[in-house]
């Protein structure tokens, strides 16, 4: 809970403050005022104090003030257009250019205070260059003249800084040899040798909008060019800029709101339009936070308005009684740091809300994230109100005076039953709890800190401390010393005062003398906390350094050696705050981090055993406990634990992700100590994973505040004892002392709304008996010694020791230190306790004690339920704790029985939701429940919707009205059930209402009573008529069976038929003769309907025909065929055949077969004969018959699978025969899948060639792995064109190599050879082929060796000649002579043609002598070889032109030698041919990779 302390600042009288400005570095305030004597001035103030010799004055009023935005330099505009700057670093004053003929109304500096912005009403807007000292350049930059007034600036925020000057990252580039980083900094020359002018951070904001009188905003850029950027409708009251989302904000004076998107370049784009709501009359705009707009309007509320969220919402002043119904807010700032929104109130009052977002997971409206607070008072109504830049400074302006508010957090006190708060600047409430006194002390100090013991009372406000006394009866407090000091911590013991100063601990009388001084030297460091309890006094030092004295005698001894607490932990920043408890062995520690951060660990040192403990309020667990579960497991398991250790792990969940706020020690029980813990914000908590509590919903927020009571021991650690959520009507923990705790109550929480006290807890005045009420504070009995609260010491020392021994789970000591205690309440308290604790052991002994047999009884059975948590709240619902019972069911997911309890509760609403959203198998059942009980409340009418939903309404409505006719009537015909109307009509039939009964039937669609009753009733065309509409089987029957009756057969038969009763219809045809019917009555019944019309037909010899085909539709095939075969109805014969298959029997199966043969039907016969498993007989049929087997019929031909040995072989030799016969007939494919499964795939190999069928073929190759399937595919796959397929030639080679057929290989690799040369003229590629053609063939295993020798020597004889041709080639550039005589070493060999060509050897001579000009030599290679070569085209072998050359050269006809009509064109490219290149290509690819592969022989 904090204060404001307000400092009225000190003014020249007869003056109005105006306007408020405070600078951002420093707590220097500028204050604008006027007066009728003195004129305008600024006076400028620093941390309230008035700065001599620096005030600025003029005869006219100041207009505007602005502050540097990083120096203590401030502008100030006067009414004449005067420019004043003053620095208050250098205490000079600087005089603008008088450029300003008008008052100025605009002053704004830029972001980095190199330039400063004012403007005029004339409209005059100056842009000015400033130095670092704040003077203004004689020239301005710019100088523009707007049409208008102008009202408001506001800066348009720089671009982001670009990523890549990035300060830190260049520097690690250019570390790195970077040579484009390197360029970046100024100190290098550019690659240009050019300076680089980069700059690092970001740019400074001189861009701005400025808002005119007559509705104009003007955007004026960095080079200090103005353009009008749009228009409103009205004069603008306030421009305002959203940074995060580029966003102006213009509002009018007439409260019209308009958002415009900010370009880069300045361009707007308008967004929205929008009126706000609220008078007019001198509004107020701030931002609270990232786009929350705040306005006020001087009503009794603010409004906000969340752009982000698109949400607006009103903060009011209600729910505090410090505030009139008549008080209207005026003015508004914003403290960023505080999260908090001030509003200053017409009637002296600051309203404040602080922003206290849920810190739970559930979604909460924008007003309930702020909480109003208590509020600060100056005198007179507030004009303006302005955050300072830090230690939280608050500057009010009023009619008359300018104030100072400075925040302070109330301090307070307790021991011995006494407890001090302070509750104003220089008030304070004391309460005497041993008498029931109450005090409120006026004191002549703003107080600053309060220690009190029983007798004595000190405060202080680090200048002075005054100390009073209590008189003896707590009636008279007067003060008793008084002294000078600037300590800040002090304590009081007996008659001394022990306060921090400098670096030691003086020890004072209460008149201020010193008595002794404990110093800490220089390593020690100085005190910076103290605290006294009991008979002892210890020290803390910033250093960790922790001192314990005993008090006892005249002057304070050391108690024990001192201890080095940074030593022992991690990370240690320093001391927050210590205590020490009654027996002076144990102290408590709060510490900070390096980081400033406060540790969320508590730490006690034992001094006895000189150890350091810790107890992790981050994890809820004493040091003993605190490490991290086994295996990486983020959750404990329960499965292993028992009671007590399943009742530690919640217990410690339930405090986990919280800091240590205060910790105090009891004054008499050194082993108990409470804390105050809040919980971590959103930012610390991010990385700590909450776990589930069973003891608080997860659905629930998490509480903000708990109080949280540990035992510590040197054996068992520190171990929880209670934890609670601080109750929300008070503020803090104040105090503890068995058996109470004491708290300081929130102020809001002092009054209710109709202005009386609110009380929550007192005390009896020990003189007058009379009941006290405290106003500050108040006492919660703790959780063990409830009913305890009067007891004597014996008593509560006895709890204390019971609720020891049970944390610790000793169990034999717990019932020793409560075995003489007799009383009920004792033992209802301790069962109570065991709620908490979750020791159902404990409770069964307590309530045995207690002599709560339901209980005890309640408990042993609810040891069946599997979930500790349900049987805890068992024991919770019969000690009548009931919170603590919903939450423990609600926390064990047992819906079920908290749907139960919510029942037996009488909460209805509630039980009815949990089965709704939790507990949907007993739905309907809570449903009729509740019926029941308002049924029982005397409310039938809000019973039947519950009746409804639990689907029980049919019989439990009737039964709830059955006494008032008219009301069941009624109900019967607002309801839309019809088995509801249908009882209705039996209701009334059995009365004899029989024309109520028959309309309600009709209601109810329940046409069978309706036909019976009309029946009854002699109505049968009425009866007739309703089933004839509605063909309802039931009424039909009844109907039919009435005619029947009645001897109206044809009637009979007919509502027979429409009740699909064709048994009985068909009984009535047979016994009146009327076959007409028969037959289609048979035909739309059951089997057993056909056999018995079937033979009523067969012993009538005119009606054997539909005999046969009542069987057949019957399924009864050997009765219809028996019949047809003696009928000779052979056409019945064909139908019937169609329908058999392998179940009828085989002797009907062939006299059919028989039957098809004579009338050569042979399809039809093999098929029958295959149902009959004659195969061979259907074979043999099929191929003299040339019965073409389909793949059904091939299916039905071959047998099925057996285990026989001789039944396989037959099966195979059947399945072989069938492919024999799909070979004869063709089906080539058909007979490769019998050949297979016969297993003969060599036949099948055969049968699928003949297919031609190439993908197939190469599948079937590819599955079948045998040899010579593989060389049965290769040689197939050499009659296609493999020339233009690559992938048929790589099937060739890969099926020749895994058949292991090398010769045939090697001959495949010839004609690959003979295909090149005499196709591509390529011999190179030619001489690879052969070489591998000879490698196959020398691997090969040839039956006749001699023949193979032969083939290699003829191989290796083409490869010799066709290596010579190549070399005469290649050789040619260099020699071609000798080019030219192995050509002619060639031609003269033998049988050279069978390895190159004679036509490319005089072709190549040719070419030669043509090159050369030898003309008459190349005509006679050419006449040598036309007459070698005859009848072939010799322009195939040597270039067309060449032979013109030669001719022409020589004079000789070419008609002599070629003939243009034998030419075959194969050098011309034409249409024809050019598909053939294309694919000569592929072909010649393919197989240079075949030769590069060497065929993978």
């Amino acid at each position: 809970m904090a204060v404001y302390f307000d400092h009225r600042l000190e003014t020249a009288p007869g003056t109005i403050s105006t306007e408020l400005s405070w600078f951002s570095g420093a707590p220097l305030l500028a204050v604008t005022s006027y007066g009728e004597e003195n004129g305008g001035f600024v006076t400028l103030y620093n941390e309230g104090e008035k700065i001599l010799n620096t005030r600025l004055e003029q005869a006219c009023h100041a207009t505007s003030v602005c502050w540097h935005p990083s120096k203590k330099i401030v502008a100030v505009g006067w009414e004449n257009g005067e420019l004043l700057v003053w620095n208050e670093q250098d205490r000079e004053l600087f005089e603008g250019v008088h450029m300003h003929k008008e008052p100025i109304t605009l002053l704004q500096w830029s972001s980095n205070g190199t330039r400063l912005f004012t403007g005029d009403k004339k409209g005059i807007l100056i842009v000015w260059k400033s130095d670092s000292k704040g003077r203004l350049q004689q020239n301005p930059v710019c100088q523009h003249h707007i049409q208008e007034p102008l009202t408001d600036i506001v800066l348009k925020p720089p671009p982001p800084p670009d990523p890549s000057t990035d300060i830190s990252e260049l520097a690690r580039a250019a570390v790195s040899g970077d040579e484009s980083a390197l360029d970046m900094f100024n100190w290098k020359r550019g690659k240009n040798n050019k300076m680089m002018t980069t700059q690092f951070g970001p740019s400074e904001a001189m861009s701005f909008f400025v808002g005119g009188a007559s509705g104009g905003v003007y955007f004026v850029n960095e080079s200090g060019q103005c353009i009008q950027a749009f228009s409103v409708d009205g004069p603008v009251k306030k421009l305002m800029y959203y940074e995060d989302k580029n966003i102006l904000l213009t509002i009018t004076d007439n409260l019209l709101l308009s958002q415009h998107s900010v370009m880069s370049e300045g361009d707007t784009k308008e967004l929205l339009k929008v009126k706000l709501s609220g008078k007019t009359d001198q509004p107020n705009f701030i931002w609270a936070s990232k786009g929350l707009l705040v306005t006020a309007t001087g009503e009794m509320v603010i409004r906000l308005w969340d752009l982000d969220l698109d949400d607006n919402y009103v903060l009011s002043l209600d729910g505090h009684s410090s505030y009139d119904q008549n008080e209207t807010i005026i003015c508004l700032a914003y403290n960023a740091e505080r999260g908090i929104i001030a509003g200053g109130t017409n009637m002296g009052n600051i309203a404040m809300w602080k922003y206290s977002p849920t810190a739970g997971y559930r979604k909460v409206d924008g007003d309930e994230k702020w909480k109003l607070q208590a509020p600060a008072t100056v005198e007179g109504p507030v004009r303006q109100i302005k955050w300072g830049s830090n230690r939280a400074l608050m500057a009010v302006t009023t009619i008359a005076n300018v104030f100072i508010l400075s925040e302070q957090v109330m301090t307070s006190s307790y021991m011995d039953q006494t407890a001090v708060v302070q509750y104003g600047p220089s008030s304070l409430s004391i309460e005497m709890f041993t008498t029931g006194n109450h005090h409120d002390l006026k004191t002549d100090i703003q107080v600053k800190g309060i220690c009190t013991t029983k007798d004595a009372l000190a405060i202080w406000n680090g200048k002075r401390v005054i100390i009073y006394e209590y008189s003896s009866d707590k009636l008279i407090i007067k003060a008793v010393g008084s002294f000078t000091t600037d300590s800040m911590m002090i304590c009081l013991y007996e008659q001394n005062v022990y306060s921090i100063e400098q670096n030691k601990v003086q020890v004072r009388t209460f008149q201020g003398t010193v008595k002794q001084h404990l110093v800490f030297t220089d390593l020690e460091g100085d005190p910076v906390s103290i605290d006294v309890c009991g008979n002892y006094l210890v020290i803390a030092t910033e250093h960790g350094i922790l001192k314990v004295y005993d008090l006892v005698r005249r002057e304070a001894k050391m108690h024990c050696n001192p201890k080095d607490l940074a030593d022992f932990v991690h990370d240690f920043g320093g001391v927050i705050s210590i205590r020490c408890n009654a027996a002076g062995n144990r102290v408590s520690i709060l510490t900070r981090k390096n980081n400033g951060v406060p540790d969320n660990k508590l730490y006690l040192w034992d001094v006895e055993n000189d150890s350091i403990q810790y107890f992790n309020f981050e994890t809820g667990r004493g040091e003993q406990d605190d490490y991290p579960p086994p295996d990486g497991k983020t959750e404990e398991s329960d499965a292993d634990t028992n009671d007590a250790e399943r009742g530690k792990n919640q217990a410690a969940k339930d405090i986990a992700g919280r800091r240590p706020l205060t910790h105090l020690w009891d004054p008499s029980e050194p082993k108990l100590l409470v804390c105050e813990a809040n919980i971590l914000t959103v930012k610390e908590e991010k990385d700590l994973k909450r776990k589930p509590s069973l003891t608080k919903p997860m659905e629930e927020e998490p509480v903000e505040t708990m109080i949280v009571s540990l035992f510590c021991t040197p054996e068992n650690g520190v171990l929880i004892q209670d934890s609670f959520a601080i109750p929300e009507q008070y503020n803090s923990l104040l105090g503890v002392q068995v058996p109470y705790h004491y708290f300081v109550k929130k102020p809001e929480n002092l009054m209710a709304d109709d202005g009386t006290s609110v009380q929550h807890d007192h005390v009896l005045n020990s003189e007058t008996g009379t009941a006290v009420y405290p106003k500050l504070v108040a006492r919660k009995v703790m959780r063990d010694f409830v009913g305890l609260e009067n007891s004597d010491k014996v008593t509560r020392d006895a709890m204390m020791n019971f609720s020891y021994y049970l944390t610790i789970g000793n169990m034999d000591e717990a019932f020793k230190s409560i075995k003489l205690i007799k009383s009920e309440s004792v033992w209802e308290n301790m069962a109570k306790m065991c709620v908490k604790s979750r020791r159902l052991d404990v409770a069964s002994v307590c309530l045995g004690n207690m002599g709560h047999a339901r209980g005890a009884k309640a408990l042993r059975e609810a040891t069946k339920e599997p979930e500790l948590d349900a049987k805890v709240a068992v024991l919770a619902i019969q000690l009548e704790l009931f919170e603590d019972a919903e939450r423990l069911l609600r926390n064990c997911k047992r819906y079920d029985l908290l749907n139960q309890f919510y029942q037996d509760r009488g909460q209805w609403s509630k039980a009815l939701e949990t089965a709704e959203m939790y507990d949907r198998i007993h739905l309907r059942t809570t449903y009729y429940n509740y019926a029941k009980h308002l049924e029982e409340s005397g409310d039938p009418g809000a019973a039947i919707p519950h009746f409804e939903k639990s689907e029980t309404h049919r019989f439990e409505v009737p039964r709830m009205l059955l006494d008032d006719a008219v009301q069941l009537e009624q109900y019967v015909q607002k309801s839309k059930d019809k088995s509801l109307r249908k009882w209705w009509a039996q209701y009334l039939e059995s009365n004899g209402d029989m024309e109520a009964a028959l309309q309600y039937y009709e209601e109810a669609q329940d046409y069978m009573s309706l036909v019976r009753v009309y029946c009854f009733c002699n109505n049968m065309e009425k009866a007739a008529e309703v089933c004839n509409e509605t063909g309802d089987r039931a009424a039909c029957y009844y109907l039919a069976r009435q005619y029947e009756n009645q001897n109206q057969i044809k009637e009979a038969i007919h509502f027979f038929t429409r009740a699909q009763a064709f048994g009985g219809a068909i009984r009535l045809c047979k016994e009146h003769d009327y076959e007409d019917q028969l037959v289609n009555l048979a035909l739309m019944g059951r089997p057993e309907d056909m056999m018995e019309a079937a033979r009523y037909y067969e012993e009538h010899p005119r009606y054997q025909d539909k005999a046969v085909m009542l069987y057949h539709k019957a399924g009864n095939f050997s009765k219809a065929l028996d019949l047809a075969f003696k009928t000779k109805q052979f056409g019945a014969l064909q139908l019937i055949s169609g329908d058999l298959d392998e179940r009828a029997d085989p002797e009907l199966l062939q006299r059919c077969a028989d039957f098809f043969l004579e009338n050569e039907q042979y399809d039809k016969a093999v098929d029958l004969l295959a149902i009959g498993k004659k195969y061979w007989e259907a074979l043999r049929i099929c191929m003299d018959q040339h019965v073409d087997i389909t793949e059904d019929l091939a299916e039905k031909l071959t047998p099925p699978k057996t285990d026989g040995e001789n039944d396989t072989m037959e099966r195979l030799k059947i399945l072989e025969a069938i492919g024999e016969v799909c070979m004869h007939q063709g089906q080539y494919h058909q007979a490769t899948k019998k050949y297979t499964q016969a297993g003969n795939k060599m036949k099948a190999m055969k049968a699928l060639l003949k297919s031609g069928d190439t993908e197939k073929i190469v599948f079937f190759a590819g599955v079948s792995r045998q040899k010579e399937i593989y060389v049965m595919a290769a040689n197939y796959l050499q009659s296609l064109d493999w020339r233009k397929d690559p992938e048929i030639m790589k099937n060739i080679i890969g099926f020749y190599n895994k058949g292991r057929a090398l010769d045939s290989l090697a001959a495949f690799y010839d004609a690959c050879a003979q295909v090149e040369i005499d196709e591509y003229q390529n011999y190179e590629k030619a001489l690879g082929a052969l070489g591998e053609a000879y490698k196959c063939l020398s691997k090969a295993k040839m039956q006749d060796a001699a023949m193979q020798e032969e083939k290699l020597a003829q191989l290796n004889h083409r490869m010799a000649l066709i290596k010579k041709f190549i070399t005469a080639r290649r050789i040619y550039t260099e020699d071609s002579e000798e080019a030219m005589k192995q050509c002619q070493v060639l031609l003269e060999e033998q049988n050279v043609d069978s390895a190159v060509r004679i036509g490319d050897l005089f072709g190549f001579i040719i070419e030669h002598y043509a090159r050369k000009e030898r003309w008459k030599a190349a005509y006679a290679a050419l006449e040598e070889m036309r007459g070698r070569i005859r009848g072939t085209n010799i322009t195939y072998f040597v270039n067309l032109k060449t032979i013109e050359e030669i001719h022409n050269a020589l004079n000789i006809p070419l008609s002599r030698t070629i003939n243009s009509s034998t030419m075959n064109g194969f050098h011309t490219k034409n249409t024809e041919n050019e598909e053939e290149e294309e694919g000569e290509f592929v072909e010649e690819d393919v197989i240079d990779e075949m030769y590069n592969t060497g065929g993978n022989v």
